[in-house]
């Protein structure tokens, strides 16, 4: 039982990360479900889905993953500043990775989305582990 708390602890970041990406994804699929029918077009509930979604990540993985200590407006914002453009270019990745594998070389799509995805997880969590919710100093904080 020992060994499995230690596994846990050393683990627990990624765990979480991956918890909370899942829920992220959840939040993301339940608000296009409740707003696309309110629309002729996909474009306004995808977008409202995906700033929902960023904005469910953003709170969940500051408090719970990456157990952020920054305060002050101009820190909060500026991190969460980092944190939506970390996703939108992850979001404009997996465009990219998408037309050129799948609609350029013609690779199988499914194939090519399920990689891709796997691609944006690693760049998000290392964008947020080493860039976004790093360990900062005292000056870095806010306070």
């Amino acid at each position: 039982m020992e060994a499995l708390r230690r596994l846990l602890q050393k683990y627990r970041e990624l765990l979480l990360y991956l918890i909370f990406g899942v829920l992220t994804t959840a939040v993301n699929y339940l608000a296009w479900w409740v707003l696309a029918p309110f629309f002729e077009t996909s474009t306004v509930p995808v977008a409202a889905a995906w700033i929902l979604s960023v904005l469910f990540a953003y709170l969940t993985n500051r408090r719970f993953v990456f157990n952020s200590r920054v305060t002050g407006g101009r820190a909060l914002l500026l991190e969460m500043g980092s944190f939506f453009a970390a996703r939108a270019l992850s979001g404009v990745l997996d465009l990219c990775f998408m037309w050129i594998f799948a609609d350029w070389l013609g690779f199988d799509s499914r194939i090519v989305k399920l990689l891709s995805n796997v691609f944006v997880v690693i760049f998000n969590y290392v964008a947020s582990k080493l860039v976004i919710f790093r360990k900062k100093g005292p000056s870095e904080t806010g306070r």
